[in-house]
């Protein structure tokens, strides 16, 4: 099943909240999505007279399509209730807050969006997020390194004894 993430927005975002939504999508944009062919990286939402709309993702054109082809980076339309709509609305009112796309996935063969409300981060932010990122990298090296140590002195201790 593909799932695609948008790994930037984790980076330079605090996510305050998820919210999982549907995208109006035409066929030869499905199969595209379908075949891995689309990118999140500088997506990001915008509300327009009380409707969301994802602006600047990337999705391939379809191969075996033809006239009908979709235009690449088009506004894609994200259906949400219209009490969550508001809810958004609200959330987005406050100074430095955006929607994000994080992930597009598929749930019983419909695209979905997670749909994030996130706050920037400064560089010091990002800086402790490459750190931490860095510990957790070297403690798990460090896990395994002993896990596989142990189990190699464990065989050749079970040697000697036999």
């Amino acid at each position: 099943m593909v799932e695609l993430n948008n790994k930037k927005a984790r980076f330079d975002y605090f996510v305050e909240k998820e919210i999982e939504c549907g995208i109006a999508l035409t066929g030869t944009e499905i199969k595209s999505i379908r075949k891995g062919s689309a990118n999140l990286k500088d997506s990001f939402a915008r509300i327009k007279n009380h409707e969301v709309y994802v602006i600047n993702m990337f999705v391939a054109k379809y191969d075996e399509g033809n006239i009908f082809n979709h235009d690449e980076r088009r506004q894609r339309k994200l259906l949400l209730h219209k009490k969550e709509i508001l809810r958004l609305e609200e959330d987005v009112k406050l100074e430095g807050v955006t929607l994000v796309p994080l992930k597009l996935y598929f749930v019983k063969d419909k695209a979905k969006i997670l749909l994030g409300v996130c706050k920037g981060k400064k560089l010091y932010d990002k800086r402790e997020t490459i750190k931490k990122r860095d510990l957790e990298r070297e403690s798990m090296r460090n896990y395994w390194f002993f896990f596989i140590l142990h189990d190699i002195l464990k065989i050749t201790w079970e040697g000697i004894w036999k």
